[in-house]
C-alpha cells in the first residue's frame, strides 16, 4: 500500500463542508478509478491534512490521469475557497503540497 499526505491551510469552520464534498465524491467510482483505498482528513490549528492510501504504488499517476474527469475538476473547484496552499509563494501544483515520508514501520 502507498500513502500520500497533503498539507494545506483550512479554517476550522470549513471542516464540515470539506467532509461533505469528499463524502459525495467518495460515493462515486472516482476513488476506485484513482486506486484510492482509504481517505482520511485531519485539521490542526488552521492546517489541513489529507491522508490518502492507495492500492498500489501508481496512485500519483492514476490521480494525474483522473484530473481531467469533470468530477475531479468539480471537487477541485469546490474546495478552492475552503483550502489554500500552505505556502502560496512556492505552490505550483498539488505535488508541492505533498509531505515527504522519512520513516515507515509496519508489523509483519
Amino acid at each position: 500500500m502507498h500513502s500520500t499526505l497533503i498539507v494545506a491551510r483550512m479554517e476550522t469552520h470549513s471542516a464540515a463542508e470539506v467532509a461533505k464534498l469528499f463524502g459525495a465524491f467518495d460515493t462515486t467510482e472516482m476513488p476506485h478509478r484513482m486506486g484510492t483505498r482509504r481517505r482520511q482528513l485531519f485539521s490542526y490549528r488552521g492546517l489541513y491534512f489529507h491522508l490518502q492510501d492507495f492500492d498500489g504504488e501508481d496512485g500519483g499517476e492514476r490521480i494525474e490521469e483522473a484530473k481531467t474527469d469533470p468530477r475531479f475538476v468539480a471537487i477541485s473547484d469546490d474546495l478552492k475557497p475552503l483550502i489554500t496552499a500552505y505556502d502560496p509563494a512556492t505552490w505550483r501544483s498539488p505535488a508541492d503540497a505533498m509531505a515527504h515520508r522519512f520513516y515507515h514501520w509496519a508489523a509483519r
